[in-house]
């Protein structure tokens, strides 16, 4: 029998430079590397995860460095936002940080009796920081061990948690907000021209159906490829595929994506969702700070042919210089 979804599992955009992505999401915002892998598509460009240490399905937002790609356009049916939770009090905090980084800020604004700071990435993605106490008390995703190379710059008590949610465009809304409630989001309120969902589970749970008319977008570096729910293993992946395939839904074989089992499933307002099995983490890193690319088995023989036509990416090397981050 399927069970609903507890909430989001993770986000996946595309990005421009693969070093600035690190740059940033590591060194600006505090997010662990959990893994630098390859696109199992196309294993010539690099998949980068980041998350909280473990790379608990949650917390963590991925991306695909595309450098010679034309920038992307947000606009539907795409995902037009990503939100990371931090604690209530934080966002002072998190304000003065960015700017020192060079990133416009937005906000802080109001909404659902939240506040959130906008912002975008050094791509053009558009981030938010959603202040909120559900995770006031869950562990941060920049810890306080020894070897944290954030422990003297990203006090505990501020760090991100995990992602809040993701605001979507869809040319349908009412057919997106019908996949949402099948998956097992319940509308919860409206505020202008935003709906919100939440998923019963405990962390990464808000899904804001977005009511605005907004030009089609184009996919590229600045915008999100897709969201992914979770669901408790590859048993129910068979059955959420033949529910989607019975509502002549374009929807995918399962998957093996090594870290995790998945199915992709564009829904009649165009969003693409993937459903991904819950596990215990998608870290593979043994030195977060100093990631090395990690292949599954089957692409480990060509190894030495991957590598060399992968461009080189280090640990995260931010400094705050005044800059725009779209400009660094």
């Amino acid at each position: 029998m399927l069970t609903d979804t507890p909430g989001l599992h993770h986000v996946t955009g595309i990005v421009g430079d693969g070093q600035a992505a690190i740059d940033f999401y590591a060194g600006v915002l505090g997010l662990d590397i959990s893994a630098l892998t390859v696109n199992f598509e196309d294993v010539l460009q690099h998949h980068l995860y980041f998350g909280d240490e473990r790379g608990s399905p949650g917390t963590v937002f991925t991306c695909f460095p595309d450098p010679h790609a034309d920038p992307g356009r947000i606009g539907t049916p795409q995902v037009a936002s990503v939100a990371f939770a931090v604690p209530d009090g934080s966002l002072e905090y998190w304000q003065g940080r960015l700017e020192s980084y060079g990133v416009a800020v937005k906000g802080p604004s109001e909404r659902f009796d939240e506040r959130a700071l906008e912002f975008r990435d050094p791509s053009g993605t558009r981030l938010e920081l959603v202040a909120t106490s559900d995770g006031d008390g869950r562990k941060a995703i920049a810890s306080t061990d020894e070897s944290s190379r954030l422990e003297a710059t990203i006090p505990r008590a501020t760090a991100i948690r995990e992602l809040h949610g993701v605001s979507l465009l869809s040319v349908n809304p009412y057919a997106t907000a019908g996949t949402l409630e099948t998956l097992g989001f319940d509308a919860i309120g409206e505020e202008g021209d935003r709906v919100r969902y939440r998923a019963s589970g405990s962390r990464a749970t808000v899904v804001d159906v977005l009511a605005r008319d907004a030009p089609f977008g184009r996919e590229g570096p600045g915008t999100i490829h897709h969201v992914a729910v979770r669901v408790p293993d590859e048993e129910q992946l068979h059955e959420w595929r033949e529910l989607f395939a019975d509502r002549d839904h374009d929807v995918s074989r399962v998957k093996d994506r090594h870290l995790f089992h998945s199915l992709y499933v564009r829904e009649p307002g165009g969003i693409l969702f993937e459903l991904a099995t819950e596990t215990d983490g998608v870290a593979v890193e043994d030195s977060p700070s100093e990631p090395s690319l990690y292949l599954p088995e089957w692409f480990e023989p060509d190894r030495d042919l991957i590598e060399s036509q992968l461009p080189e990416l280090t640990g995260a090397q931010p400094e705050p210089n005044g800059t725009d981050s779209s400009e660094r």
